[in-house]
């Protein structure tokens, strides 16, 4: 049985596994490409063979609020489709 409590021999949970894995993917691609467009360009006007002290610490603050601020959107992103879900599931029964 797999976290989804289904064999991994049932082709729809594995389907939906892929899936979920590559929307993970995804969103961690989406992440670094937003940290490189935002905290780059932000800490590092003229990239050279290393960072400065001050660039080093730019771009870990940034990174750091960054991040921070996606996973709160995730969060609340990821609450609300449950709650959704949950209300789906109990109007569909009524």
């Amino acid at each position: 049985m797999d976290a989804l409590g289904a064999s991994s021999s049932d082709p729809k949970t594995a389907l939906m596994l892929q899936v979920r894995q590559e929307a993970a993917i995804t969103n961690a691609r989406q992440l670094i490409e937003k940290l490189n467009e935002h905290c780059f360009d932000k800490c590092i006007p003229k990239p050279g063979a290393s960072l400065s002290k001050g660039e080093e610490t730019c771009f870990t603050q940034c990174m750091e609020k960054y991040m921070g601020a996606w996973n709160a959107v995730s969060r609340q992103y990821i609450g609300r489709l449950q709650k959704e879900q949950a209300a789906a599931g109990l109007s569909g029964g009524l």
